[in-house]
């Protein structure tokens, strides 16, 4: 009977080798996959440890409260709402529908109106961000303008607005699991918010700020028109009759005045940490 001649000792050790090498890389794959899984595992478990709270961010305008606020909620995996921008809608709404005439607010068609103001948020897969609807448009850009930033202190001082804001914002926020900025959200709208900060800079700083971003998108103004406007909201909000502006008593105080945008990213994610683990 013919036998097939035995393959040389080489080729048979080069053989071997090659199963062996896949052997180890099969092990290999498998072991990192096990890995991946077990740190996955630990990280699921970590977020499920972390009790969900509510965030309430306060202060003055052009402290960049939206700015944190966004950063902060996209970076833990909560929800944000722009309370200022809902102001800022009501404010819009306002202009658009002949309720200003000049500086004077029809007050009683803006109450026969206001329950037909839906605001709302959705997200924006280019910018990351959330943007305001108004009644389903998308008015970001459009409340952003000097004009709404002139008129929205009158509007947002009447009582009847701003409980119809307040009960919108608290519907929003019933599960926890969100970041609000605005004016009275410590005070008002979640006074048993976990974590409260109040933020405020020098009036000088909050106006350059303001202008660098109108300029950025392209906007006419004028340094001297916006400080002015940020010295009459300051006096506006902190005297209105209805929620004034104030530092609830548990919040705490962040000055940014001096401050980078990753010193202040750094003290905000800390605090967020002490309190919701």
């Amino acid at each position: 009977m013919y036998s097939f001649p035995s393959l040389p000792l080489f080729i048979r050790l080069f053989n071997f080798f090659n199963s062996f090498v896949l052997v180890l890389l099969l092990l290999t794959a498998n072991l990192w996959l096990i890995f991946k899984f077990t740190v996955s595992l630990a990280n699921k478990s970590d977020e499920l440890n972390m009790k969900k709270i509510t965030i309430a961010i306060d202060g003055f305008s052009s402290c960049g409260k939206s700015t944190m606020a966004k950063d902060l909620a996209r970076e833990v995996g909560y929800i944000y709402i722009d309370s200022g921008a809902m102001y800022r809608a009501v404010t819009l709404y306002s202009i658009e529908n002949g309720i200003f005439n000049g500086d004077v607010i029809d007050t009683e068609k803006l109450k026969k109106e206001i329950k037909n103001i839906r605001i709302s948020f959705q997200l924006n897969k280019e910018t990351g961000r959330p943007d305001t609807y108004l009644n389903g448009v998308n008015v970001e850009n459009k409340i952003r303008s000097m004009e709404v930033s002139s008129k929205v202190s009158p509007i947002s001082t009447l009582d009847f607005v701003r409980e119809e804001m307040v009960a919108q914002q608290q519907a929003m926020g019933k599960e926890k699991g969100i970041v609000m900025d605005g004016r009275d959200i410590g005070t008002t709208v979640f006074p048993d918010a976990e974590l409260k900060i109040f933020v405020t800079a020098t009036p000088e700083i909050r106006a350059q700020r303001r202008y660098d971003e109108l300029k950025a998108k392209g906007q006419e103004a004028s340094f001297d028109e916006i400080l002015e406007n940020v010295k009459q909201r300051d006096y506006i909000d902190q005297n209105r009759e209805v929620s004034p502006l104030r530092k609830a008593e548990d919040a705490l105080l962040l000055d940014n005045t001096d401050l980078s945008i990753e010193e202040q990213k750094k003290w905000l994610f800390e605090q967020f940490n002490k309190v919701s683990k």
